[in-house]
């Protein structure tokens, strides 16, 4: 636990000065708040909510699966992970760390972004977006793993966190969009926030969900065994 808690505090430091992983916990709470705030709904004809639960998915997508991506990546690029390791710290301690950290910062956006939901919403609400952080930071350190560098971290990263963001919001303007991108949790996370209750959780929501996680963790597990964290 020492040596996770110092992992943690470690990036908590190093977020403030890497401002592309600083922006990717920012972007979409502050969006979320101008968007909610500032956009007429009744003008529009838009949904209740329309832009929290827009813009929830997208941050499920994208944030924790480039941040810790880029994370691991690069800190494999600057031998900083040799250093740890000589220090006793151990993969699993290291990568425990990370994900803790990065779950952490997302929860706290989603919890501003939860700001404009109704009272009796927000535990369903931070229910599922923290299974959706879980598997996209189980995807991300897949790619940090996998990835030489911090420059093909982001190359791998960008097409799956491409198809993992938008596809639900395409989804709701195209009918042939929608029955392809019901195989990826992000859609599925994004068909409850429609419902926010739990009488809306299907057997398909289930199975997808639970699917895209297990491959996930599968991937990582070979993509650790396969190139570690030197």
């Amino acid at each position: 636990m020492r040596n996770i808690g110092v992992i943690f505090k470690k990036q908590l430091k190093d977020t403030f000065k890497n401002k592309t992983v600083l922006i990717q916990f920012l972007m979409f709470p502050v969006m979320t708040l101008i968007m909610d705030n500032l956009v007429s709904i009744p003008i529009l004809d838009m949904p209740e909510n329309f832009f929290v639960k827009l813009f929830s998915v997208m941050y499920i997508g994208m944030a924790p699966l480039m941040s810790v991506g880029s994370i691991i990546a690069e800190e494999k690029e600057k031998n900083t992970l040799r250093v740890l390791t000589m220090a006793n710290v151990k993969p699993w301690e290291y990568l425990l760390g990370v994900g803790l950290y990065v779950w952490t910062l997302c929860m706290i956006g989603a919890g501003v972004m939860a700001t404009g939901l109704p009272k009796e919403q927000i535990p369903f609400f931070m229910g599922i977006m923290a299974v959706g952080f879980l598997i996209s930071i189980a995807a991300g350190a897949c790619v940090g793993v996998f990835a030489q560098n911090q420059m093909a971290a982001t190359s791998i990263v960008m097409p799956v966190m491409l198809v993992l963001s938008f596809a639900p919001m395409l989804s709701m303007f195209n009918d042939k969009i929608e029955k392809v991108s019901r195989v990826f949790f992000t859609q599925q996370l994004r068909v409850l926030m429609d419902t926010m209750t739990f009488d809306g959780i299907k057997s398909e929501t289930l199975a997808v969900v639970g699917i895209n996680a297990v491959i996930a963790i599968l991937l990582f597990f070979v993509a650790f065994k396969r190139k570690g964290l030197e």
